[in-house]
């Protein structure tokens, strides 16, 4: 058995009470969505997923933080060659993700509702051909800065799960949010991709984060990196 780290964790796991039609997502859909043993009493070894027999073969993405889900599905239904985990604790977005999937009929999606860190644990070194980090918690006080996603506890084992070449990227509306990430990214062993970042990517999908960034009149930056061979 390996040990567990101490991690703590910030921020929400659940919300309001779930709708009943959310609850019966939850209740029908969650568990065949899974794409393996990830949590610490499932897999106490961290034996690694077999992403293989899980996708066919096929390349595999990663969406750290989905929310509601509107870019997991869009990648999903655009992508259907592709393989996808999307990892949320969230389980209000969770449930909202569900529905969504279910209208969307995509077959090549799989879920961990909770922390990201403990799927890095699992995911097969140099896995992962492409990960998004859209909208994340910003955490702005600067005393809370290192609860951020671009920090090396999080960098370090994603980088890890990237193949060389595989594209990160980030989407934020928070100004201080782009300078964390292009200071922190790069250490991690990332080399920015040189573009436009108030441009957005072309096969972009607006989020509900982003329209409300926008109805606030936060400017949305689009940041993407490659990981370093």
């Amino acid at each position: 058995m390996t040990d567990r780290p101490h991690r703590n964790f910030y921020g929400r796991r659940k919300g309001k009470q779930l709708k009943a039609s959310h609850e019966r997502y939850m209740s029908e859909d969650l568990a065949a969505l899974s794409p393996g043993p990830v949590s610490w009493e499932e897999n106490p070894e961290r034996l690694p997923l077999d992403l293989d027999r899980l996708f066919g073969g096929r390349d595999v993405w990663l969406e750290v933080g989905f929310g509601g889900g509107e870019h997991l599905i869009h990648q999903a239904v655009c992508n259907p060659d592709v393989g996808i985990i999307g990892a949320e604790p969230y389980i209000n977005g969770v449930a909202m993700l569900l529905g969504k999937l279910r209208q969307s009929g995509a077959t090549n999606l799989r879920i961990h509702p909770g922390d990201a860190r403990d799927l890095f644990d699992v995911l097969p070194p140099s896995s992962l051909s492409r990960a998004f980090l859209l909208y994340p918690d910003p955490w702005p006080k600067a005393r809370h800065h290192r609860r951020r996603f671009v920090t090396p506890e999080h960098l370090e084992p994603l980088a890890r799960c990237l193949k060389p070449g595989a594209i990160f990227r980030v989407a934020t509306d928070i100004e201080d949010y782009v300078r964390q990430t292009l200071e922190e990214v790069p250490r991690a062993g990332f080399t920015r991709v040189d573009h436009d970042i108030a441009t957005p990517w072309a096969d972009w999908t607006r989020t509900r984060y982003e329209a409300k960034a926008l109805r606030e009149r936060r400017a949305p930056n689009y940041v993407t990196f490659t990981r370093n061979g």
